[in-house]
């Protein structure tokens, strides 16, 4: 008869287990590499740990194995609400678009173009809108530098960094109309 304690070491089929259970597991995280980041959903700004394997060569594409909360930010202390607990999913996700996409005007299909392609469009789109709305004096003939047809939006997990930046752009351009999801 097997008592309790030998039957942890011995399995139905007369096997041992000792040196499998004296292997100490690794974790899949062991050999990541951290890096800090913010979830991009919410206008919290709850900070994550991304864990990446790949040695970050230049022939190398590293892959997102694991997202976590960052137990050292005052704002989350390492929790996540759903949607950031699904960030690897989102970050690994076949659909998720990495490279701009462009519909010529009447097209019904999209085509994929280079990122100096993307900011001379951009560019060019800014450039003829604030030649077309921009308003040097007011009715009253007060000067006003402003521009009337484009507003501009902001992201929640922009930075203090990037708002400064956004602002000097959009008041270089005379734009006032601003949004941002967390009410700067």
């Amino acid at each position: 008869m097997i008592s309790r304690r030998e039957f942890g070491l011995t399995t139905a089929f007369g096997f041992s287990l000792a040196s499998a259970q004296a292997a100490v597991r690794e974790l899949k995280i062991s050999r990541t590499t951290q890096s800090r980041s913010v979830c991009p959903y919410c206008a919290v700004g709850c900070s994550v740990i991304v864990h990446s394997l790949g040695d970050k060569a230049r022939n190398v594409r590293s892959s997102v194995v694991h997202i976590e909360g960052d137990t050292d930010s005052p704002v989350n202390r390492g929790t996540l609400c759903s949607k950031g607990i699904s960030l690897k999913q989102f970050v690994n996700s076949d659909r998720r678009l990495t490279r701009p996409l462009y519909r010529a005007p009447g097209a019904q299909e999209w085509q994929a173009i280079s990122w100096e392609q993307a900011y001379e469009k951009m560019a060019r789109a800014i450039k003829t809108s604030r030649d077309q709305g921009f308003v040097e004096q007011d009715a009253q003939g007060r000067t006003v530098n402003r521009l009337e047809n484009i507003v501009m939006m902001g992201g929640c997990t922009d930075t203090n960094e990037i708002n400064y930046l956004i602002s000097k752009f959009r008041f270089g351009l005379g734009l006032l109309p601003y949004e941002n999801q967390s009410r700067l």
